[in-house]
């Protein structure tokens, strides 16, 4: 039932999103007399689910649901019209118009998906507010992963400040580390001593070469929450609500401590691990696996780790919150971009089965409208790349001539729209393909 749930979300918020995009070229079009001859949600190739024709258009829906189109009379596009371009001009077709109308054309798809990006931020930050936590909410401090603490940071220490400014939401700071050039975080250590820390420019790139994407994380008390069946923890008598007083003698109170010590048992020997329960001390021991680990995962983010703020906007105050927060989501987006042009990027690239996955396994209508406000702006920013056969390809060539004078040859157009498309069926099928191995592999 939860496969069927994220398929539903994810095929609605697609739809609404290629309708809209849609929408963006073809009402311009017609403003501009431009005919449009089909307007299509997903591709029909050999037939349709649906189709009806309104006035001198062929509105339907397709059975690949790979996207949409609108056939504009006189475009070179994916349909590859070739009888209907050895004929004459027509006043209705898209090439006989100036260029500054089918640029306008062009751009609407992506200028509407950007807006629509926008406006769902607005009206989640309406409806909905914000959660955040302030630098002074993370109560115990934060976990600092071993390859961090070579820049001065300690366990427990609290951050203050990115790049001198009060962060409104702290627990941000790995999303800024990976995609913000943050330079120097301010931290309190844990005997109250304050200092500013200074970060390399390249932090976001060793991170994703190191694959330590959350190299701070709120630090927890060592108290157990689930425990795996069948695992070591579990043959040993460890129970949920179990909090870890000591290993192998070594008292410890935070679960940072905990792992660390587990971790650093490598040659797998027996472990005496004291834990209070109900208020009795227990001491169990314990056998690790063959992989070092017992089999037990952490009770998580209490009311004790930190404190969780919310805030609400009105209407007008959720105007410039939303416009800012869609800016930064296409930024962010922008910046991450460039890892995939990386070895590890290539491989990360996802398909339909990864981008269904981010969605809620239970419908949740607020996380609905985060993730098609993302989906939206990149969308918007995938279609302005300068491919062709994608919205960014079409752009160029009507710049070009609107800068030189010159239009492209019908011939040449026809070239690279052919160009283009085996770009991205390749694209499409190396991003598919990754979701695949992942799945057969039972990475996902």
């Amino acid at each position: 039932m939860e496969t069927y749930i994220k398929i539903a979300q994810f095929l609605l918020s697609l739809s609404l999103l290629i309708v809209l995009h849609e929408l963006g070229h073809f009402i311009p079009a017609k403003i501009f007399k431009t005919k449009v001859e089909k307007f299509y949600l997903f591709f029909d190739y050999k037939f349709s689910l649906f189709k009806k024709k309104i006035g001198e258009t062929v509105y339907g829906i397709g059975w690949i649901p790979l996207g949409g189109y609108v056939k504009i009379a006189g475009m070179i596009d994916e349909s590859m019209d070739k009888e209907q371009l050895a004929k004459p001009p027509q006043p209705w077709e898209f090439r006989s118009k100036p260029a500054w109308q089918r640029l306008i054309i062009m751009l609407g798809g992506v200028t509407v998906n950007f807006l629509v990006g926008i406006l769902i931020y607005i009206m989640i930050l309406n409806v909905w507010g914000k959660d955040y936590v302030a630098p002074n909410d993370v109560k115990k401090g934060f976990s600092i992963d071993e390859s961090f603490k070579q820049y001065g940071f300690l366990n427990g220490d609290k951050i203050l400040k990115f790049n001198d400014e009060i962060p409104f939401d702290v627990l941000s700071i790995n999303k800024h580390l990976f995609l913000r050039d943050v330079t120097s975080i301010e931290v309190e250590h844990p005997d109250g001593n304050i200092e500013s820390l200074n970060l390399p420019e390249d932090i976001g790139l060793n991170m994703w070469q190191s694959g330590i994407m959350e190299p701070f994380t709120p630090r927890i008390l060592a108290i157990l929450d689930s425990i795996i069946p069948d695992s070591p923890a579990n043959k040993a008598g460890m129970l949920k609500g179990d909090y870890i007083l000591s290993v192998d003698d070594k008292p410890i109170e935070y679960w940072d401590e905990f792992t660390k010590l587990v971790k650093s048992n490598t040659d797998l020997n027996k472990m005496q691990i004291t834990v209070n329960r109900d208020g009795f001390t227990n001491s169990l021991s314990v056998q690790p696996g063959e992989d070092n680990k017992i089999g037990v995962y952490p009770k998580g983010l209490t009311n004790d780790a930190l404190t969780i703020n919310h805030k609400d906007y009105s209407f007008l105050e959720s105007i410039p919150k939303g416009i800012n927060e869609g800016y930064w989501i296409l930024k962010d987006y922008i910046a991450q971009f460039k890892y995939v042009f990386t070895k590890k990027g290539a491989t990360s690239l996802g398909g339909f089965i990864t981008i269904g996955n981010i969605f809620p396994a239970k419908w949740h209508w607020q996380s609905f409208w985060n993730i098609t406000a993302f989906l939206s702006i990149m969308l918007a920013f995938m279609n302005l790349l300068p491919i062709p056969a994608l919205d960014g390809g079409h752009v160029v060539f009507v710049l070009f001539e609107m800068i030189t004078g010159r239009k492209p040859s019908e011939k040449f157009l026809e070239y690279a729209q052919i160009t283009g498309f085996v770009i991205l069926m390749a694209l499409l099928l190396f991003a598919n393909g990754n979701d695949i191995y992942k799945w057969l592999t039972g990475k996902f």
